[in-house]
């Protein structure tokens, strides 16, 4: 199934493409696919601006999506690590678990430097 996945698809579409200039396509994603603790960190506290991303410059905010279960924040982010052309481990409620708690104290979003 889909779980959550309408939170995604909601700015990066339905296919993970992304919008130009906007969004960043989730598929393809070395961000998404690589360490699943970099995807953990922006589902829980936000991305904002710059960033790069598939050659592509990005402006804009991520609202975080902290208020998500870690399960749900494992399942969705297991679906789109695995979905289009990426082929990534999937990520578990307990890696969420250890991310949400290594960073509690943290009041703002990322930004890409903070997250190499």
């Amino acid at each position: 199934g889909k779980p959550k996945f309408v939170v995604c698809a909601a700015c990066h579409g339905p296919e993970g493409k992304g919008v130009p200039l906007a969004f960043p396509s989730l598929d393809g994603s070395a961000r998404l696919a690589g360490d699943p603790s970099i995807p953990i960190r922006i589902v829980l506290h936000g991305l904002q601006g710059p960033i790069e991303s598939g050659g592509q410059k990005f402006n804009n905010i991520m609202a975080p999506l902290g208020d998500l279960k870690d399960e749900e924040i494992a399942d969705v982010l297991s679906y789109v690590r695995q979905s289009w052309g990426n082929d990534a481990a999937p990520v578990t409620a307990d890696a969420v678990k250890t991310e949400r708690a290594k960073h509690a104290a943290r009041k703002t979003s990322w930004t890409a430097d903070e997250l190499k």
